[in-house]
């Protein structure tokens, strides 16, 4: 059952410990007996609010502020004094919070994360410290760690290597399994592996926190990673590890070598497949028609994309098609044109989706470019994970809007600036015909005098949830059908399936529901996987709910 509020915690802490603690305090909230029991008495002032009142004064405050990097400050401060505050006044408009703690007021955060950085959060687990990781991971306020994310900060979002201001990607990650999925913050633990930058701004930068030397590479990186992983391992044997916002070099030999090692997966290559697929699927179903009898151009050939293009092909693989069937439905690019088998630069991912030179008869020899492909090929899905804002040229998108009704077209590259096309070309240049969904968050389309929601492909959609139902079934490993039922049960949850005019994904504001029945279709995989504790069906909700933890005071007293 979800916590009881009302029962009396029995706490140790007293005075200014109490209050410096952002699990334990609650500010302004303290009642006057526990001030006294406390010791708190003439270290607040006098007035005793509810939450309620405290989060109508933060919010206040909060939208008075001028910028979404002065808005983002402002809420770290909150998540560093009083962790209930902070997520209570998330709950109280996710829509509006959300881009504030994650993209794409992140991205900016990160590039000056030396400049705002006030209180510790997390661990930093620097290359020159390697031989001691595993004292690092031992303090016993850690004890209950259940989920980390980690970062190197080398390719975070579209910004590039950002060294050791990455940390706000697992802290910003962390906040958003609590506010969409209610994994307790105590259970979750943001690490940074500072391995050096090879950003020149950063090292040269008088504020710069992180470690000042170039990038570790090859035999002594894998070193580094093998080590955190065997002290993780040793330090919490059921932990969920989630990678984050490792440069695509890094990011797929990682999780190759780990997957099978611990409960370990990748956001950037999974979490963004399972979302993008999700909406997807959800935006065939709505053209009525089967994904394998579609042709995907995607632009973008790093770890995000083959991500992407491996779980669609499952899908297509689902629906009765053959391994090479499905294949030939795929169209991949990068930044030296359409990926073929005579390329000597590719990697073990792309080479699965390299076309036969040999069978594009009547293409161009050498590089083939995007128009080309778009048009030869007659896509009819349109995928960017470039990093490159404004590659979705008109030219282009009409030529995809040529080949269907409803082409489905999803520039998914963040923060905002680096998107391929915004919502509102793409549904000019296909006379609003075009099924869109964006990686970062879009004001919303005005057409023919109504007003509509961009959609969102982000991956709050999936790891939160992801995560809930990780943990509420005690999931020994993350399988790539995990993420495959993920999906299927975000599709099932779209709009267009009440309203052909709805949008693909549900609102932000509904992610607290998105995550509980993401965490079912997790958990009854897991169960088909064999990588969790055996137990009912009507158990699976009883294990969720138990999960879940909402931003509420608890009585306490003294020890």
């Amino acid at each position: 059952m979800p916590e009881n509020t009302n029962h009396k915690l029995t706490i140790r802490k007293r005075g200014h410990a109490l209050l410096s603690d952002p699990i334990l305090n609650k500010g302004l909230a303290f009642s006057a007996e526990e001030r006294a029991a406390f010791g708190l008495t003439g270290l607040l002032p006098e007035a005793v609010q509810t939450l309620d009142q405290q989060v109508t004064a933060a919010t206040a405050f909060l939208e008075a502020l001028p910028t979404p990097l002065a808005k983002h400050i402002r809420l770290r401060e909150l998540q560093d004094s009083n962790e209930t505050l902070f997520y209570a006044v998330l709950e109280h408009d996710l829509k509006a919070s959300l881009p504030l703690v994650y993209t794409p007021t992140v991205g900016e955060a990160c590039q000056k994360f030396s400049e705002i950085w006030e209180r510790p959060r997390g661990l930093f687990l620097s290359y020159p410290d390697r031989d001691r990781i595993a004292e690092r991971l031992a303090d016993p306020a850690l004890d209950d760690v259940r989920v980390i994310v980690v970062t190197d900060g080398e390719r975070i979002l579209g910004l590039g290597d950002q060294g050791a201001g990455g940390m706000g990607i697992p802290i910003g990650k962390l906040s958003l399994y609590t506010a969409c999925a209610g994994i307790a913050p105590e259970h979750t633990l943001p690490i940074m592996l500072d391995c050096g930058t090879n950003n020149e701004d950063r090292r040269n930068n008088p504020n710069y926190l992180g470690w000042r030397h170039e990038r570790v590479r090859g035999a002594d990186y894998d070193a580094f990673i093998d080590a955190f992983v065997s002290a993780v391992k040793a330090r919490w044997p059921d932990v969920l590890l989630q990678w984050e916002d490792f440069a695509g070099v890094n990011a797929a030999p990682i999780l190759e070598k780990y997957r099978d090692a611990l409960c370990t997966f990748n956001d950037d290559i999974q979490g963004t497949a399972a979302v993008a697929a999700g909406a997807i699927l959800a935006a065939n179903d709505a053209r009525g028609s089967r994904l394998r009898d579609q042709t995907i151009v995607m632009v973008g050939a790093g770890s995000a994309g083959v991500g992407i293009a491996r779980l669609l092909l499952q899908v297509m693989r689902d629906e009765g098609a053959s391994e090479d069937e499905a294949r030939a439905q795929f169209f991949m690019t990068d930044k030296d044109g359409l990926l073929t088998d005579d390329r000597k630069d590719l990697d073990a991912g792309q080479t699965l989706f390299a076309r036969a030179r040999a069978a594009l008869e009547g293409w161009p020899d050498g590089a083939i470019g995007l128009q080309d492909t778009i048009e030869r090929a007659q896509a009819t899905i349109l995928i960017g994970v470039s990093g490159q804002g404004g590659l979705f040229t008109e030219q282009a998108i009409r030529a995809v809007a040529k080949t269907c009704d409803r082409p489905i077209i999803f520039p998914l590259s963040n923060p905002t600036s680096h998107a391929e096309a915004t919502p509102e070309q793409i549904m000019d240049w296909t006379d609003g015909r075009a099924l869109v969904s964006t990686g970062s968050p879009f004001p919303p389309l005005k057409r023919d005098g109504s007003e509509k929601r961009v959609d969102q492909t982000n991956n709050a959609y999936i790891f939160p949830g992801m995560g809930l139902g990780i943990l509420a079934c005690g999931a020994t490993r993350v399988t790539e059908t995990m993420f495959m039922a993920a999906a299927r049960g975000l599709a099932t949850l779209s709009p267009l399936k009440a309203d052909k005019d709805g949008n693909l994904l549900p609102p932000i504001e509904d992610l607290r529901k998105v995550a509980r029945a993401v965490a079912e279709a997790t958990v009854r995989q897991a169960r088909i996987d064999k990588v969790c504790p055996v137990f009912e069906d009507h158990q699976i909700g009883e294990k969720i709910d138990a999960m879940m933890w909402t931003p509420a005071y608890r009585p306490y007293r003294a020890a």
